[in-house]
């Protein structure tokens, strides 16, 4: 009789030999395996509810309708520049929510709520990769308290915005999510144009860098097409996704070797868009280059805008503004208490340096409305 198995041998179905060992070619530089939570057990673990299901979609509407020029509002995504402790990220929300019903009726304001962050080398990549900040790398419950974070953001009335840097991580929380952006760094990666033609909301890509935007309009095009490419399901499976194109794609201005929110920058901007034959509208970071990474000069960047939009400017739809519950940075030291509200990535403008901001941002909306 035939045995079924030898249990003195591993064999590959169809050889007579012992299994091939690849250990030596393969897998050589990764020091762990770990598992990872399928998408499909977060979302009903932590389901959307239909109160916020119903935000999201009306502020993807909504920023879409910007997008097209059907609502004359100034989109502004405003928010830490990174999420690292989730109660000061909902102590944020709430004065922003607070804030938001003396200026909704200028603006449409999105709570930036980024989890992941892009490094130049080396440093800490986020709340995701490892939210208990101390090198442990726990992503499965980063994951769980980004989606929870979100969630209740949502449930206090607020539109979220954030960064779409790991190409699998969206599964886990886009549902949550009105608009989105994509990195200098990412804007010329073929596989984050594909990722952004499948997203269900809004997507802002930024210029290059180096400040090129013909980088940044080759993104919009690319992404507004239908694409297919390898990813992962929410049960966790891999896939063949094809998407239909994202037409509710922009460009954002963030500077490069030199600022470039001011006039010319604009009309320059524009005159890529129009040879590209996209939609002569851009969205301005006041943060990065064009602060020069100085926090307090986003009121500056700000107020130049301001003065524009209200002499009539339609061209600028948007603004991107980096802030926190308290001015400035600090770094993430290993044993040494963080101050509180402070971001541990980019230099944020303080609470109240923003809210002015935001009023008088409204205020120029309001002025062109009613002729400059």
């Amino acid at each position: 009789m035939t045995r079924i198995d030898d249990p003195r041998h591993d064999s590959e179905a169809g050889r007579a030999e012992a299994t091939l060992d690849t250990t030596r070619i393969d897998d050589t530089r990764i020091a762990a395996v770990r598992a990872l939570v399928s998408p499909a057990v977060l979302l009903e673990e932590l389901a959307v509810t239909p109160a916020v299901e119903q935000l999201v979609e009306q502020a993807r509407m909504d920023i879409a309708g910007v997008l097209r020029g059907d609502d004359d509002r100034l989109i502004v995504v405003i928010g830490p520049c990174s999420i690292h402790d989730s109660a000061q990220a909902l102590e944020y929300a709430a004065r922003l929510r607070e804030a938001r019903a003396s200026l909704e009726d200028a603006l449409l304001p999105v709570m930036r709520v980024y989890f992941e962050k892009p490094r130049t080398t080396v440093g800490w990549k986020g709340f995701i990769n490892d939210p208990r900040l101390d090198g442990s790398f726990r992503i499965n419950e980063g994951l769980r308290r980004a989606r929870e974070l979100l969630l209740h953001i949502g449930e206090m009335g607020l539109a979220a915005g954030t960064e779409f840097l790991d190409l699998l991580s969206p599964q886990y929380f886009s549902d949550l999510i009105a608009w989105g952006a994509i990195g200098a760094r990412t804007t010329e990666s073929q596989s984050h144009r594909q990722l952004a033609s499948g997203l269900s909301c809004p997507v802002g890509f930024k210029n290059g860098t180096d400040g090129g935007v013909q980088v940044a309009a080759d993104a919009v095009v690319a992404a507004g097409a239908p694409h297919a490419f390898m990813g992962m399901t929410k049960m966790g499976v891999a896939a063949i996704f094809e998407t239909r194109g994202n037409a509710d794609c922009h460009v954002i201005l963030r500077g490069g070797r030199q600022p470039n929110y001011d006039a010319a920058a604009v009309d320059a901007a524009c005159e890529v868009l129009r040879r590209a034959g996209l939609r002569e509208q851009v969205m301005i970071d006041c943060s990065h280059a064009n602060s020069s990474k100085q926090p307090r000069r986003q009121i500056e960047v700000a107020a130049d805008i301001g003065r524009r939009i209200a002499s009539g400017e339609r061209r600028i739809v948007g603004v991107m503004v980096e802030s926190h519950l308290h001015e400035g940075r600090q770094d993430l030291r290993a044993g040494q208490a963080l101050r509180e509200g402070v971001s541990i990535t980019d230099a944020c403008l303080g609470w109240e340096d923003s809210l002015a901001l935001l009023h008088d941002l409204a205020a120029s909306v309001r002025a062109r409305r009613g002729g400059g």
